[in-house]
């Protein structure tokens, strides 16, 4: 049959195939690199495990304050332990923290989690969720004195080499690639709901306004309770902090705090 086509013919059909073809491997393509967004956005009404994720330098101590308060308070809470030393690829700690947020899951059966990153651990937050999958596993991303758009002693101290500046260091360089990256579009990408709290009283993140995230519910703990100094070390030990990242985690949407907060430990 198709030998008694008349050539025009032939070449009509022909470029019917391809044509279909080429929708079909459209389609395929499609639903292969979307799957990953399909299960849609965690539900803000369903509070899973909170995973807390430390800083530069890997420190956990100031982290165990906050996981031991929620825990208290009824909630599935654990620091992720860090990789190395800390100081290492800020994108090997996200995708340790892709493993970690995937055995929480599997462990608890939670249909998400809610995680909390200090300091650089909020950068890590960001990455796991724009760039390994994190828009549907996460209900909350909360970050506490971030540097998100850098700070400026990484960048003093890129100046001395990769010995005194490590990978992780470099990477808070204001004008790193991967804040760059982060930087490009959308600071909140859509799935969790995100909150973005700071100091003014940071000297590690220099200024202390690139803890500020567009896009996110962002304001500093001074804007809360006025009178409160609370360094870069003490934010997520301090117990109105604590206090706040509670009520972040606890309600169905982020909402600013109210002073009552600041009345916690005062006399």
């Amino acid at each position: 049959m198709w030998r008694s086509l008349a050539p025009a013919r032939r070449r009509f059909f022909t470029a019917l195939l391809v044509l279909a073809l080429v929708v079909v491997a459209t389609a395929v393509v499609v639903a292969v690199v979307g799957g990953e967004d399909e299960a849609g956005p965690a539900p803000q009404d369903r509070p899973g495990p909170v995973l807390l994720v430390p800083g530069y330098g890997g420190s956990t101590s100031a982290l165990e304050v906050l996981a031991e308060d929620l825990v208290a308070g009824g909630r599935d809470a654990r620091v992720v332990a860090p990789v190395g030393s800390g100081t290492d690829d800020l994108r090997d700690q996200a995708a340790h923290l892709a493993e970690v947020v995937e055995e929480t899951i599997e462990r608890t059966g939670a249909p998400s989690v809610d995680l909390v990153g200090y300091s650089a651990g909020g950068v890590v937050v960001r990455y796991y969720v724009a760039e390994l999958g994190g828009r549907s596993t996460v209900r909350r991303a909360v970050t506490l004195a971030s540097p998100h758009h850098g700070t400026d002693l990484a960048a003093l101290a890129s100046t001395l080499g990769d010995r005194a500046c490590p990978a992780a260091c470099r990477q808070l360089d204001p004008g790193s690639e991967l804040l760059r990256r982060l930087g490009t579009g959308d600071e909140t990408p859509d799935g969790p709901s995100w909150v973005a709290l700071w100091t003014e009283d940071d000297a590690t993140v220099v200024p202390p306004t690139s803890g500020t995230l567009e896009g996110a519910l962002t304001f500093s703990v001074q804007a809360v309770c006025p009178d409160l100094t609370v360094s870069h070390a003490d934010v997520p030990r301090t117990p109105e902090v604590v206090a706040m990242v509670e009520q972040q985690l606890g309600v169905a949407a982020p909402r600013l705090p109210d002073a009552s907060l600041c009345r916690r430990v005062s006399p």
